[in-house]
């Protein structure tokens, strides 16, 4: 009787998580198009309004994306747009690539680390150099493998407006992505519908934010601290939006598909590797949370895949119930424009994530910090000087 409860339980717990995703993602949507922002009377009082946007890059060895990523930003319409470029200790050609693209394009400028001050994260850093040297109204933080369309920043900058925020943040889409890591997309998003509908709907606590696009004005940059407060924090561009949030100032976070391409992983095995220095920085790198985390996931998928062999109704309702995650996929599938096929992949992926949890939490401990880059941070470092 007692295994059959557990085996009940499980399934109402994946049904459960179904239908809390089913409610969050009425608040994950895509950045509306110009179209629909033309209907609106604010959007109208506000379109002959030239915004200048300072795009702030931080790269270190990105010569195979960095040119066409700032072309993708020379090209931005309905804003003034200026490119700034921290080239942080390349080895590569990227430096020369934006040196050869500044002197074709005056708005395109480059600044040069070339060693890191002590106490500081390589990317907030450079981060913190670019935003220095930023003279627009908005600041963009973005990859340096991201390519815009056109009209994003001008979307979104409309939609500030609108809607009277200081932090519009957009998803990373997938460029030349198989299904299995469209899958493994349309998983991480499910897991953060809450983050991006507690920030869509003010919640108090709520805050969001991501590296791909953290589109800020300037003044509240300035005035939450900025990368400044975030010299040792792995998750800057998450915890961007937390700082934001503790100054008082709102967030808006939208689905990035083909609004934000990014080269960050075009199979699940790429997936599990760039998430390695994330996933356990994600629970602010408390041991005990992932081991609670990594124990119950565990149960539940032995729930589900021991379920069925016992040949109750119980039983298989707990192998049945995890394929419930389809639906959320498919409603963010369709919203990204893929396949139903990633969708109904999707609820194989989820093992997957905790696999990737645990490693990234494993390797953390074992080798006692985070190497990123080719610099070492010591895990009683990030512990201590992580905003929380």
């Amino acid at each position: 009787m007692l295994i059959m409860l557990i085996f009940g339980g499980a399934g109402i717990l994946f049904l459960a998580m179904s239908l809390n995703a089913l409610f969050h993602l009425r608040w994950v949507r895509r950045l509306p198009s110009l179209k629909a922002l033309a209907a609106t009377q604010r959007f109208q009082d506000t379109e002959e309004r030239r915004i200048r946007c300072s795009a702030v890059i931080a790269a270190r060895d990105e010569q195979m994306r960095i040119g066409e990523t700032i072309r993708h930003l020379l090209v931005q319409q309905g804003v003034e747009i200026e490119v700034i470029v921290v080239d942080d200790r390349s080895v590569d050609q990227t430096g020369d690539i934006v040196k050869r693209l500044a002197k074709e394009d005056a708005r395109v400028r480059i600044r040069r680390v070339d060693t890191l001050p002590e106490g500081w994260l390589g990317k907030s850093h450079a981060c913190h150099i670019g935003a220095g040297a930023a003279t627009g109204e908005w600041i963009l933080f973005t990859d340096a493998d991201c390519w815009l369309k056109p009209d994003v920043v001008s979307r979104a900058v409309s939609v500030a407006d609108i809607e009277r925020v200081d932090h519009i943040t957009l998803t990373p889409g997938l460029s030349e992505a198989n299904l299995g890591a469209q899958a493994w997309h349309l998983a991480f998003l499910i897991s953060i519908a809450n983050w991006i509908s507690g920030a869509n709907r003010d919640r108090p606590a709520a805050y969001f934010g991501i590296g791909a696009f953290n589109l800020v004005r300037a003044p509240a940059y300035r005035e939450c601290g900025g990368y400044e407060a975030l010299r040792l924090t792995v998750l800057d561009d998450v915890k961007l939006g937390l700082l934001l949030r503790r100054a008082g100032k709102r967030t808006r976070g939208f689905i990035g598909g083909d609004d934000v391409e990014c080269h960050w992983g075009t199979t699940v095995r790429s997936m599990i590797q760039v998430m390695e220095k994330n996933y356990f920085a994600a629970l602010d790198f408390r041991t005990g949370t992932a081991l609670a985390a990594g124990l119950a996931g565990c149960l539940l998928l032995c729930a589900a895949v021991l379920g069925p062999l016992t040949g109750t109704v119980m039983g298989l309702g707990a192998g049945l119930a995890p394929l419930s995650f389809i639906l959320p996929a498919g409603i963010l599938a369709r919203r990204l424009g893929w396949s139903w096929r990633a969708a109904a992949l999707t609820p194989f992926i989820f093992p997957v994530l905790l696999y990737a949890m645990l490693k990234s939490a494993f390797f953390t401990l074992r080798q006692g910090g985070v190497r990123w880059r080719e610099t070492f941070y010591s895990l009683e470092v990030l512990r201590k000087s992580t905003v929380r």
